[in-house]
């Protein structure tokens, strides 16, 4: 793409237009420089309410991915794939999944994710081979980010996925960003011009990072990974988790530490298992049953056996 054809693309962009507000943020002192970047922050969850039918249907199509056994593929460059790679980092510890359940990618690959890699993110075929690397399929489903929305290394990668016959979600922060159009699910949050002219790690970022929250959070929640509003399928790995184990079985069954605690140790730090066992006072084996029963639903099986 020639830099005049660039150029005018940048100048269709939302993201990448002046800010009208701040305008004097060089002549600002520190209150009023972050008094007026918290002001524009306020505009980010307002932006993402008309995308709200789009990101349910994306987790629905996450949700479905799961049961045939796909993975969920965050895909993006810059900041976008940065973003991914946390969320997707974050997976195993809070829901217990396996590592490669949740993937993020970003372009120019690990090194990428603390330092610029000059040119990865203007490859459509990088992506394809970093996406073939891991052997992506029509099960798994493919989220491509990107604040821009032009980006061709995510561009590339939605349509290798669509080629593929996977589900494939793009997630903008531009209406006019092609990747809407490349994938079967659009979604867009138009936070407009940022307080420091186009540096879309400002509310684009905001935003994108909230979506990614909903995303992942709303799948693990429908899949039973979540009983009430508690995250009973962390994995224990540390004091402060283990900490937080005992804590969710205390409030999920309004028992004391001790009773959490000898319950947890029964059940291999499965705060699960430990909830069944103390709210139905069956021992180990039928709680497991009436949990792989349920497909690791806490509240069907609570309610299977009573």
């Amino acid at each position: 793409m020639s830099q005049t054809e660039l150029l005018q693309q940048l100048a269709n962009m939302n993201t990448e237009a002046r800010n009208p507000a701040s305008t004097r943020l060089d002549q600002l002192d520190s209150l009023a420089i972050v008094s007026l970047i918290n002001q524009a922050d306020h505009a980010v969850a307002a932006a993402i309410t008309p995308s709200l039918p789009a990101v349910a249907q994306a987790v629905d199509a996450i949700v479905s991915a799961f049961s045939l056994g796909g993975r969920l593929i965050y895909l993006g460059a810059g900041t976008s794939g940065r973003l991914g790679i946390l969320d997707a980092a974050e997976c195993p510890p809070t829901f217990s999944v396996p590592a490669n359940q949740v993937v993020g990618l970003i372009a120019g690959g690990s090194h990428a994710i603390q330092h610029a890699v000059e040119g990865a993110e203007d490859s459509p075929e990088l992506a394809v081979e970093e996406l073939t690397a891991i052997n992506f399929g029509r099960n798994d489903i493919l989220v491509g980010i990107a604040a821009s929305g032009r980006t061709p290394y995510v561009l590339g990668a939605l349509a290798y996925g669509r080629k593929l016959g996977a589900t494939t979600v793009a997630i903008s922060c531009n209406a006019s960003g092609p990747i809407l159009a490349a994938a079967d699910i659009a979604i867009c949050a138009e936070v407009g011009p940022e307080v420091l002219t186009g540096s879309t790690r400002m509310k684009a970022g905001t935003a994108q990072k909230m979506l990614l929250n909903m995303l992942s959070t709303a799948a693990m929640v429908l899949t039973g990974k979540v009983y009430q509003n508690l995250m009973v399928d962390l994995h224990a790995s540390n004091q402060k988790l283990q900490a937080r184990a005992v804590r969710i079985v205390m409030q999920a069954t309004d028992c004391d530490s001790v009773t959490a605690n000898a319950a947890l140790q029964q059940a291999n730090m499965s705060a699960k298992l430990a909830i069944l066992l103390i709210l139905t006072g069956q021992d180990l084996p039928h709680c497991q049953q009436a949990l792989a029963a349920s497909q690791g639903f806490v509240t069907k099986a609570l309610q299977a056996a009573k």
